[in-house]
């Protein structure tokens, strides 16, 4: 079959030579953003990309699984994991992407993960759901809870779902995403490991702390965004170390406090909270409510328990859904619509909306399959054949 002057092969897999001038046109995908970041990574990565094996979605996702059961994750995590890793790969997210499986398959080496642990859903009668991961992947536990949440924001109009003790290494814009899908507006937010100086420090105290929101829409695809309070996700700076590129001024400092352009400066040092004194502010807001308030470990102590910055941190994550027709409900007045009034207006300005050029990519993966590079493909063969035992060590 010809499609975008490819030749599609059977079994999920094609070579061929990928077209992505239409989903991203000089820019590249920022960690826990719409993955619209300009970034000079994006030469390298598109460079990368030029000679790729085209793989099927449900391909992919079957041949990640099978990494991660090959190196002794239950199949129900595993298949969770597998999901959400794939799903950044197909929306052309590369930080959030095949990049973190190794990154996952480090913790487990390293013990730092529970690779059989199945998460325990204690729903109760209010508001409040909680998810105990047992040391496991927070994708288990979303995929766990998400039916019980979304019934009971449905019987109450609103409900909160605190997931606690999950190994995290994904971005948020899928829970919101499938929330708004559901018809529900939602919030997430997690901390993360204190890689982060507040604003007027040049000490690590902070995590990246992603905040993610999604809203429905009756006939377009939800409005979601998500992104990290620093200025940029630390994912987005490994990517220009491995890219060799500097960063923009004003991303981080290095362990004098010295601001720095350099990438490994820079994770050696500490990055800054974006808008000042105000992402500060926002940054500790999600520590609390996503740390403290749920009895779970802030950015200080995930560092800590992980014994550094270099593997995916451990930790807890609050996600509030809202149903938008309970809220309204007397009103006269149609949050849907209003909600396409904003929206409508926010495009008409600006172009463009949070996450269009992932919905964009998304839809190129589905119609001709997902471009993994030969560098990708080398990873995938290598971890396949050698298990644990071929998993690199970090940095």
């Amino acid at each position: 079959m010809e499609r975008n002057g490819l030749s599609i092969s059977g079994g999920g897999w094609e070579v061929g030579v990928r077209d992505r001038s239409a989903v991203h046109p000089g820019r590249t995908c920022s960690l826990e953003a719409t993955c619209d970041t300009p970034s000079t990574v994006h030469a390298a990565w598109e460079m990368s990309m030029v000679d790729s094996v085209r793989v099927g979605i449900e391909a992919l996702e079957a041949r990640v699984q099978g990494i991660l059961e090959i190196c002794g994750v239950a199949p129900m995590p595993a298949g969770a994991v597998a999901r959400v890793i794939v799903a950044g790969e197909r929306d052309g997210c590369a930080s959030h992407g095949l990049h973190r499986l190794e990154q996952c398959l480090q913790v487990l080496k390293a013990g730092q993960v529970e690779p059989e642990a199945e998460p325990r859903l204690a729903a109760g009668e209010g508001p409040i759901l909680r998810v105990d991961a047992g040391g496991g992947f927070a994708p288990a536990a979303w995929e766990l809870a998400r039916p019980a949440l979304i019934a009971r924001t449905r019987e109450l109009g609103l409900a909160a779902l605190a997931i606690t003790d999950c190994l995290h290494f994904a971005a948020l814009w899928p829970e919101v995403e499938d929330l708004a899908r559901a018809g529900l507006a939602s919030i997430s937010m997690c901390p993360s490991y204190a890689t982060v100086a507040p604003f007027g420090g040049t000490e690590p105290l902070l995590g990246t702390n992603p905040f993610a929101f999604g809203w429905p829409r009756p006939d377009a695809d939800p409005y979601v965004f998500d992104f990290a309070t620093s200025v940029a996700a630390r994912g987005e700076v490994e990517l220009h170390r491995k890219a060799g590129t500097e960063l923009p001024e004003g991303w981080a400092v290095d362990r004098a406090g010295a601001p720095t352009r350099d990438p490994q400066a820079a994770l050696d040092g500490a990055l800054l909270t974006f808008g000042a004194h105000k992402g500060t502010a926002i940054s500790a807001m999600i520590e609390l409510l996503a740390g403290a308030m749920l009895g779970d470990r802030m950015s200080v102590e995930a560092r800590d328990f992980a014994g550094g910055a270099a593997l995916p941190p451990r930790h807890g994550a609050l996600i509030l859904a809202f149903d938008p027709g309970t809220f309204a409900a007397g009103s006269g007045r149609d949050p849907g619509q209003e909600g396409e009034r904003l929206i409508e207006a926010l495009g008409g300005q600006t172009g463009r909306l949070p996450s269009q050029r992932r919905y964009a990519a998304r839809t190129i993966s589905k119609a001709d399959g997902i471009g993994l590079s030969a560098d990708q493909m080398a990873t995938l063969d290598r971890l396949s054949e050698g298990g644990l035992d071929a998993v690199r060590a970090p940095g």
